[in-house]
């Protein structure tokens, strides 16, 4: 059965991202569980310094080399010259220490994943930090302003559960880096969850809402707020070493006067039907654009 409703965007589902520890690298993924926050596990764990603070790329660019995997019975971290870290899922025998985290203006409660987890952490970034999960029985508001009032939440995302953008986009970035001699990069410095195929690019900032055909049921989502980016894009994932050829490039096409100037790639979005669905590569898209 098609739950699609006939739209003048027809694409499908070409990549899908979940980031399990914020700020860290990507789990490229065939299917996902959507859930009320996001895709099942995004951003579901943090970093944070003595304070609480959460800490990211925009200092410590190292982290992009930590590369988690979600094995089924836990969290399995690994770094460059570091051994394998396991986190539990689930509490087992002992419960995890509740805390207080910041991320941006947002505090919020969350697990202490304890001694050893912050030791790993703080030998390989240099500076003393402890990781933490979000606590599942919390919840944490998006903006009102962006929803159009509709109460949506997230986990540790920086501020919705959901980032859309399109293949067409990267490529047409790419096209603008070889123009000016610089080598191509790749999707994952965007760090996307849902990477649409087959539109073309950015038409996601065209679009109030996309359906997606999750077999045969439909999945709805909300584009809300255009993202705005920071340095992370100039970071290499795969060495940490920073470079501005990317943010230069999207300076010269992608100043966005939604937000004052501010650059942006991809849309945030939120989940209005289908929550518990899972989305799956090669299903179905659809949309009607606007524009205006």
């Amino acid at each position: 059965m098609n739950a699609l409703p006939a739209s003048d965007l027809q694409g499908v589902v070409s990549r899908l991202f979940i980031h399990p520890v914020k700020s860290c690298a990507a789990i490229e993924v065939r299917e996902a569980v959507l859930t009320g926050t996001g895709l099942a596990w995004d951003r579901a764990w943090m970093v944070v310094d003595a304070r609480g603070e959460f800490l990211s790329q925009r200092s410590l660019p190292r982290m992009a080399l930590v590369r988690p995997q979600l094995p089924g019975d836990g969290l399995v971290l690994h770094a460059p010259g570091m051994p394998a870290l396991r986190v539990p899922l689930e509490p087992g025998g002992t419960p995890f220490a509740s805390l207080r985290a910041r991320v941006w203006s947002d505090v919020v409660d969350a697990w202490d994943m304890g001694d050893a987890a912050a030791r790993w952490f703080s030998g390989f970034l240099g500076q003393p930090c402890r990781l933490v999960r979000f606590d599942p029985g919390y919840r944490r508001l998006c903006s009102l302003r962006w929803t159009g009032g509709i109460e949506a939440h997230t986990q540790f995302a920086d501020g919705y559960p959901l980032l859309v953008t399109s293949a067409a986009a990267i490529d047409d970035l790419n096209g603008r880096l070889r123009a000016a001699g610089c080598g191509p990069v790749g999707m994952e410095r965007f760090r996307p969850n849902l990477v649409i195929g087959g539109v073309q690019a950015h038409d996601e900032d065209h679009v109030d809402a996309l359906t997606i055909d999750a077999d045969g049921a439909a999945v709805e989502l909300r584009m809300v707020k255009p993202c705005a980016r920071c340095p992370i894009p100039d970071i290499d994932p795969a060495t940490a070493e920073s470079a501005p050829h990317v943010g230069d490039a999207l300076r010269a096409y992608r100043q966005d006067a939604r937000l004052d100037g501010a650059i942006t790639f991809g849309m945030n979005a939120i989940a209005t039907q289908g929550v518990g669905r899972t989305l799956r590569v090669g299903q179905a898209v659809a949309a009607d654009l606007r524009f205006g």
